[in-house]
């Protein structure tokens, strides 16, 4: 890949979205739509933002019982996404029948552990033991299920890696230096996460929300 950087583009206007990928196309790898972008457009939002030329990462989190899960990869199949995400709390026969329904050309990553929380959020939910323990039990379980990789954050992305090898890694929550954290908790420099093994880095907010967003994104390319 050359230019591992996927703009997470989530506004509420079809229009805006599209204008600000085409503005920025010649400086990212790919473009990622998630729920926010979903639920307001639709098939027919993806299909536009399609027209801009680059690959389109799904990141709609899927988490349900597995008979649903591979229905809704299968009602994907003509948006023909380069990814899409599933939740790896979901459970391997869940993960198993999302793999089996996706496209040939479609990677089906595990959402590991949100990088909007910390370890006291994982103890309240009544998980044990550490962020980077969750994401770890859940990589070798996204593993053992087929999944192509999965989405953690910079944290964990290095340990992960050399476990496995030959995965594709999804790092979201990257912020330069002198950047706002927002609701961000556990984050690290694009570049710390592309030495570490990450294969997609998802910016969002230091790009799509800044003064001058191309510019931003030629930063932040100028880093790897």
């Amino acid at each position: 890949m050359s230019n591992p950087i996927y703009l997470a583009l989530d506004l509420p206007r079809l229009d805006a979205a599209a204008a600000l990928a085409r503005k920025v196309k010649g400086h990212i790898g790919g473009i990622k739509l998630g729920m926010e972008f979903f639920y307001a457009h639709g098939h027919h939002g993806v299909h536009e933002i399609a027209h801009v030329g680059l690959p389109i990462f799904l990141d709609l989190k899927l988490h349900d019982i597995p008979n649903t899960v591979a229905s809704a990869m299968q009602a994907i199949h003509v948006l023909e996404p380069a990814i899409v995400t599933v939740h790896a709390a979901g459970g391997r026969a869940m993960m198993e029948d999302a793999k089996a329904a996706a496209g040939e050309n479609c990677r089906v990553v595990g959402v590991t552990v949100l990088t909007s929380l910390d370890d006291d959020d994982l103890t309240a939910t009544g998980v044990g033991g550490s962020t980077h323990d969750q994401a770890m039990r859940l990589a070798d379980l996204a593993h053992s299920a087929g999944l192509d990789g999965i989405v953690c954050s910079g944290h964990e992305v290095g340990a992960v890696h050399r476990q496995w090898r030959d995965g594709f890694f999804v790092v979201p929550g990257l912020r330069l230096p002198e950047g706002k954290v927002g609701d961000q908790k556990r984050i690290v420099t694009p570049r710390a996460a592309r030495d570490a093994g990450a294969s997609v880095l998802v910016v969002g907010r230091p790009i799509s929300r800044a003064e001058d967003p191309v510019a931003a994104a030629r930063a932040i390319e100028a880093t790897l």
